[in-house]
């Protein structure tokens, strides 16, 4: 151990600890300072227990054992069957659980040619079932048994196959407990379609693959009462986490919007037979739309786009592929930019129906598969931006029919108060007033109705406005606007990051009144939002789309002269907000605004900041003979100080 002339006296290390923790306090804190000290002194610990934690020999045979009895839990579940008498499982109903080995192509034609194809899977379910087949695909609601226990139960529903399909993951987030059928017939309503006209539906979509999920595209082919192929719901996912689903009916499409030429030396004779398919009728849906989602940073998100599908379950719903799909891009001005294609890679395979060998054996060959998709997607994406030079096309914000990404942390923090203002606003409205409002970017996105007093008892007219965020992105720039009436307004026309129904109403809860005063009883408090004051700056405006080539033109930001004390959402926090709430929205204002000074406005930048300056300090504390001391302090402060929501 170090002697006192070589480190700090305790009156010195004391206050740096006190410090330390007042910052930063947290369990991951007192691990750091206690690796730092056990590697700065001669403890048993730093001598004996290390070298056993992360070189012995025991610790990686244990782990070697654990892994290896884990996979052949896996493999003994392969062997499982539904329980007799369980038809939910078994399936009675038109359709049947199958893995579709599929070749993705793509052949891109303007501006610039370039082509490839890989392996890709995906697995095909009737809407409606849940189970398990044969212990290889598994479909459930997200009420099964979650984490590791999910993956030890055997012979139950509660099960997951080594391909798992979570209602949870589809068209709108959340609501998993209505099952694919609910989620899809709720779907349809906001189509304004009946879902009786289609009573059966088969999704083909790429499975999470042992808790592992990248599905660019998902297929919900929806049949009539005679088991025809009607209709079709095309879900697209980027790889930004927004979504956008498209109901496609049956509809004839102009040869000019098929978006290639029958001579191109870039496609085969078969993509050409593809995207014109010479099927007998009904089993072939063809139909065109407006592009209205980023997908490739490489596309604009002008342009159209037109599908030509097989019914892989023809005739009646009793086949077994092939999948055979089309998706061809036009460009705005009318040129054929890229034609992506899923084409079988041999016979499609029943779970029920397959033998442990050829089990094992499927999972031998394609197993890899999920997990190269994107970085297959990676790779082409540098090809296309540094050999093809393809300008870069920067992601706009989604559009009303949309879903947007989830929230990162601090929106996701910001999302609850800002609603809680918002209810606050109405309920101060004195006119009768109904918002229904819907958050953008939480794992279940519900809709929430808030009425004014005069609403609430009961007007005859009460005027509606639906409050629909597009991306979350928008809880974060709030915070920075000192007036709600230009919040709102601004988000609204400029950056596009909310959609009101009738924007006229907003000035009938969101007035343009005078910023409250500063006044609070903590003495924490006081300084940081006086400080959160001189920070705040109006945000800029987002500029989209534009390529790689393009810069902003718009002038430089206006100073706002504009004399104000704090807005009134800090007013807000501070008189009606939690102790909690309150910290957690003064510690996310805070470091939105100083990451905006030292760190690019780049949040994840200032933690990895915050993180070597943490990591700096344990080090240093850890070189006093007190460090023993200073980790039982942070043990303790972890124990007593409420940090999980506030950081």
């Amino acid at each position: 151990m170090a002697g006192p002339s070589s480190s700090p006296s305790l009156l010195a290390v004391v206050p740096v600890a006190v410090a330390f923790c007042s910052l930063y306090a947290g369990l991951f804190d007192a691990l750091l300072l206690t690796l730092f000290t056990a590697a700065r002194h001669d403890h048993d610990f730093a001598r004996y227990l290390w070298p056993a934690l992360f070189h012995g020999v025991a610790a990686k045979i244990a782990i070697s054992a654990a892994f290896t009895l884990f996979l052949l839990f896996l493999i003994l579940r392969l062997t499982t069957r539904p329980p007799r008498g369980d038809t939910k499982q078994q399936w009675i109903g038109p359709g049947k659980v199958l893995l579709f080995p599929c070749k993705t192509t793509h052949s891109r034609m303007f501006p610039r040619k370039h082509s490839f194809s890989y392996s890709y899977i995906v697995v095909g379910v009737p809407v409606g079932w849940e189970g398990n087949a044969g212990g290889l695909v598994s479909v459930g609601k997200g009420n099964r048994t979650s984490g590791l226990l999910s993956w030890f139960s055997l012979g139950s529903q509660a099960q997951k196959g080594w391909y798992d399909i979570d209602a949870g993951d589809y068209l709108e987030r959340g609501n998993a407990e209505l099952g694919l059928r609910g989620k899809l017939d709720s779907y349809l309503r906001t189509q304004g379609a009946d879902p009786a006209t289609y009573p059966h539906a088969y999704l083909v979509t790429a499975a999470r693959f042992l808790g592992y999920h990248f599905n660019p595209v998902s297929f919900w082919y929806l049949y009539d009462a005679e088991k025809s192929l009607a209709a079709m719901v095309l879900e697209v996912n980027n790889t930004f986490g927004e979504r956008r689903a498209y109901f496609l009916t049956p509809g004839d499409v102009l040869p000019n919007q098929l978006g290639y030429d029958p001579n191109s030396p870039t496609l085969g004779n078969d993509q050409v037979t593809s995207a014109q398919p010479s099927a007998p009728p009904r089993t072939v849906l063809k139909q065109s739309w407006p592009k209205d989602f980023h997908v490739s940073p490489f596309n604009s998100r002008k342009g159209s786009y037109s599908l030509a599908a097989s019914d892989p379950l023809s005739p009646f719903m009793q086949g077994t592929g092939p999948i055979n799909n089309s998706i061809n891009l036009v460009s705005s001005k009318g040129h054929g930019k890229l034609v992506a294609r899923l084409i079988p890679d041999g016979a499609a395979l029943d779970p029920l129906s397959m033998t442990l060998f050829e089990k094992l054996k499927f999972l031998t060959v394609w197993w890899w598969v999920g997990f190269l998709t994107f970085p297959r997607i990676v790779k082409e994406a540098g090809v296309l931006f540094f050999r093809r030079k393809l300008h870069v096309w920067f992601r706009p914000e989604p559009l009303k029919e949309s879903l947007g990404r989830m929230a990162d942390s601090t929106e996701s923090q910001l999302e609850p108060i800002f609603k809680r203002y918002l209810r606050h606003l109405i309920e101060q409205s004195t006119v009768p007033l109904a918002v229904k409002y819907t958050p953008c970017g939480l794992p279940q996105n519900t809709v929430e109705l808030m009425l004014s007093p005069a609403a609430r008892d009961g007007a005859d007219t009460v005027e509606e406005l639906e409050f629909k965020v597009l991306t979350p992105v928008f809880y974060a720039r709030f915070v920075y606007y000192a007036h709600d009436l230009e919040a709102f307004f601004c988000e609204l026309n400029e950056s596009c990051t909310i959609w009101l129904s009738r924007p006229d109403l907003l000035p009938k809860f969101a007035l343009k009144k005078p910023s409250p005063t500063l006044s609070s009883s903590s003495f924490t408090d006081y300084p940081i939002f006086k400080l959160i004051q001189t920070l705040r700056v109006r945000p800029e405006r987002i500029v989209r789309p534009l390529t790689s080539s393009a810069t902003p033109t718009e002038a430089p930001r206006p100073a706002d002269i504009r004399g104000f004390r704090i807005s009134s959402m800090d007013g807000y926090a501070l008189a009606h907000e939690t102790t909690l709430a309150k910290e957690a929205y003064r510690r996310c204002v805070m470091k939105l605004f100083v990451a905006d000074r030292i760190a690019f406005g780049l949040v994840p930048l200032l933690e990895v900041q915050r993180f070597v300056v943490q990591a700096w300090l344990a080090w240093r504390i850890s070189a006093s003979e007190y460090a023993a001391l200073s980790v039982l302090f942070l043990y303790a402060m972890d124990l007593i100080l409420p940090q999980p929501l506030a950081k």
